[in-house]
């Protein structure tokens, strides 16, 4: 025998839209952004392994160093692939998370905080954590895609003649990509918090324009007069009927004298 279950508020109410910040869409997003962000931090470790190294050499036939040079360890194709795609991955996320929560709180009803008393203590503290996490993020960001862009430069600089001795190389110190890489995973965590403040944001100002509607409903119905209840109706009677309904009453006389037995 099926089991019936019983119907909820949550059953009739609807879904969040793609647009909205609780939907499932908002938090695959939110996902494969973090996800992109470990990706690109592993790119940045792989990048730092295999990051070209300068070695010095010196021809023994020569003097005073006349001969000698630098060399690099390796081409540098692969940190600079592994930068390019940690570059791009990274830039690509933030620009699409960002767009879509602009979009979303755009597009939300209530718009968000905007509807919001600003002399309140939440709207102050919301906004404040919502500023912190948008400038974390854009400041890590950038930082991070610096030190990626400095890393291409130099890793593309020597993609030719990388073993022959020159007089001067320039080498990326240690440290630089994993720093990168670094600077990537706090990113994607800050713009995660982000996400998060805007969607408890949206959240309860959803609950304050519910809460602010139903007092409005509330203050409406008591405010309104009472209705006075209207006369009963009183069903008109047939006169003609009624006197047909009407019994005469008989009078009978008799006169007390005991020659008359008459009755009237």
């Amino acid at each position: 025998m099926a089991k019936t279950r019983a119907v909820t508020h949550a059953d009739l109410a609807p879904s969040p839209s793609s647009a909205d910040l609780g939907s499932k869409a908002a938090a695959f997003l939110m996902i494969l952004t973090i996800l992109c962000g470990f990706f690109c931090f592993i790119l940045c470790i792989i990048a730092e392994a295999t990051r070209s190294q300068v070695t010095w050499v010196e021809n023994n036939s020569g003097r005073n160093g006349e001969n000698s040079g630098c060399v690099y360890s390796g081409s540098g194709k692969s940190p600079l692939l592994c930068a390019a795609i940690a570059f791009v991955g990274l830039a690509v996320a933030m620009v699409v998370e960002h767009l879509y929560m602009l979009f979303a709180v755009s597009k939300a009803l209530p718009p968000g905080v905007v509807s919001w008393d600003p002399d309140s203590a939440l709207a102050r503290s919301i906004t404040w954590q919502a500023g912190v996490f948008f400038v974390s993020t854009w400041v890590c960001f950038a930082v991070g895609e610096i030190l990626l862009l400095i890393g291409l430069s130099v890793e593309s600089g020597h993609l030719k003649n990388w073993s022959r001795p020159k007089q001067s190389c320039i080498a990326i110190k240690e440290g630089l990509f994993s720093a990168a890489g670094a600077f990537s995973l706090v990113t994607v965590f800050l713009a995660a918090g982000l996400y998060l403040t805007a969607l408890r944001a949206q959240r309860m100002s959803k609950e304050q324009e519910t809460a602010r509607r139903e007092m409005l409903e509330a203050s409406t119905m008591f405010a309104s007069p009472p209705r006075s209840p209207s006369p009963p109706a009183i069903a008109r009677e047939n006169p003609v009927a009624r006197e047909n309904h009407i019994e005469h009453p008989s009078f009978s006389f008799s006169f007390p004298f005991p020659f008359s037995k008459h009755q009237f």
